[in-house]
């Protein structure tokens, strides 16, 4: 099935009446949210918000965005952590720009809804989502772990991660922002003893996402996991909607494959999709398709408001 597609077209507020009424109609809610999502909140990872928090790292190593900063090899853990105490800051404990997350929570509240997204940066909490009700399988920037690891817990990691930035001259404001003084050049390198380590074996801490086979699927993840499974399982055959938002192509057997497959499986449910330009179903479930190619949030601002 994944290798045939089919374009599904007509504009945005068309599918948003569409989506509307299958919302209103559906038993069941499935979202399955990916880094596009995000992006459209305002969480870009290049530009404008890039130069601003990482102009001097991107001035020394040439690199144009977030994500390839992250991946630089770092002679010392000292500058590996002034680098993502940062990112994980504006990433993970900033609020998102624009409220496209509070907007998606206003429009399935009341229904019987389950999440499961990819992203990491703990935006569905923050609009309101019931924390029962969500599955962050890639993990969370908001978690340490051991890089080793030596053992399967995580550790949140919030006091640790101002402390790391303020050490590099920022202000963590009272809403949240990040701030630097005027004049100010922040410090590209924390102090020693603020690297983190793990508190069994002593080897540095790393990010609790998942990148390789040492991700640490903790206690956490294990039972967000079961709670995801048993939602499928107890709306099996019933009007379930699948709602992909934001998904592209770089992790599609989480959720985008998945859905494809639960949607054609169950003869009552439908599937949409949002996302700019990358828009479509296979031709098997095309009759039971909702997809909204265009701006994502502006796809759920005008199915929310009609």
């Amino acid at each position: 099935m994944c290798g045939q597609k089919r374009m599904q077209s007509g504009s945005i507020r068309e599918g948003a009446d569409r989506l509307r009424g299958a919302l209103h109609s559906a038993e069941a809610v499935v979202i399955g949210a990916g880094a596009g999502l995000s992006a459209s909140a305002g969480f870009a990872y290049t530009g404008e918000r890039f130069e601003k928090y990482f102009h001097d790292f991107a001035e020394k190593y040439h690199f144009k965005d977030m994500y390839a900063g992250g991946f630089y090899p770092y002679e010392t853990l000292e500058e590996h952590w002034a680098y993502w105490s940062r990112y994980i800051y504006i990433n993970r404990y900033m609020d998102a720009p624009e409220p496209v997350y509070d907007r998606l929570f206003d429009m399935v509240k009341d229904k019987d809804y389950f999440v499961l997204t990819t992203n990491v940066d703990h935006c569905f909490q923050k609009a309101g989502f019931d924390k029962e009700r969500l599955f962050y399988t890639q993990g969370d920037y908001g978690l340490f772990q051991c890089s080793t690891p030596c053992h399967q817990d995580t550790y949140d990691n919030e006091a640790a991660i101002r402390r790391m930035v303020e050490a590099q001259g920022y202000v963590c404001r009272a809403d949240g922002v990040l701030s630097l003084p005027e004049n100010k050049k922040p410090a590209m390198t924390i102090p020693t003893e603020l690297i983190p380590r793990c508190p069994r074996c002593g080897e540095p801490m790393t990010m609790n996402l998942r990148a390789d086979n040492t991700f640490v699927e903790d206690k956490g993840w294990q039972s967000a996991s079961k709670r995801y499974r048993e939602f499928l399982r107890g709306h099996e055959n019933k009007r379930v909607l699948f709602w992909e938002v934001g998904v592209g192509f770089n992790t599609p057997g989480i959720i985008k494959y998945p859905f494809w497959q639960m949607t054609m499986e169950n003869a009552q449910a439908v599937y949409v999709c949002i996302n700019d330009g990358e828009a479509f179903a296979p031709k098997e479930i095309a009759n039971r398709a909702i997809c909204i190619n265009g701006d994502i949030g502006a796809g759920i601002q005008k199915s929310e408001k009609g």
